[in-house]
């Protein structure tokens, strides 16, 4: 939370906004920046206990994942991605995917930011028919340049990942993985904004 006694902008309208003034709100936005590694993880604790009908809570779900990934030798992005892929499952019950994808979008490359956005009509491939949905939805990406790498971590990393007996890293071990890849944006609107 930020701190009340801190200095503050003197405007109401953004029109009427200073050099100074957004000289503290970017003191403040770069304080508050290098605190995300610990929102997020902070975040995926919301999905203990949360089983929604599985074997194993949602986070556990996740860490499996992570743990599938990064035992098959995937680098730490990647690994970060298996970790959060269902980070939106609290907050974005009709599009969790999305919602993890543009969490990530500033910090993973395009390929790992279109997988996890993607990965909710791949893995429907294992039941939208079960819901009177079209399973092969996927195919409508076929031709695109990440369609075998999405159906790679649906298939050996997000669908395997709901064992109660499976090796489950804990939240701790990729602790350092986040604050690495959350470190610095690749791409960002505010990138190149002077904020120290």
């Amino acid at each position: 939370m930020s701190d009340v006694t801190a200095p503050q902008a003197t405007f109401t309208h953004m029109k009427d906004g200073t050099a100074e003034d957004w000289k503290i709100i970017a003191d403040s936005f770069g304080k508050f920046a290098q605190t995300l590694p610990d929102r997020i993880l902070e975040h995926l604790q919301l999905l203990k206990g949360d089983f929604g009908g599985f074997q194993v809570d949602r986070l556990t779900h996740c860490l499996q994942t992570a743990t599938l990934a990064h035992r098959d030798g995937k680098d730490d992005e990647y690994v970060v991605c298996a970790l959060l892929h269902d980070i939106g499952d609290t907050l974005g019950t009709y599009n969790h995917a999305d919602v993890a994808a543009v969490l990530l979008e500033p910090f993973v490359s395009d390929a790992n930011h279109w997988m996890i956005k993607h990965h909710a009509i791949f893995q429907g491939y294992h039941f939208f028919h079960y819901l009177g949905m079209d399973r092969d939805m996927r195919n409508e990406y076929k031709e695109h340049p990440h369609f075998k790498r999405t159906i790679e971590f649906v298939s050996k990393y997000d669908s395997p990942a709901f064992d109660p007996e499976a090796e489950t890293l804990p939240l701790s071990y990729f602790e350092p993985m986040v604050r690495k890849v959350f470190a610095e944006p690749r791409k960002s609107l505010y990138k190149d904004a002077h904020t120290d």
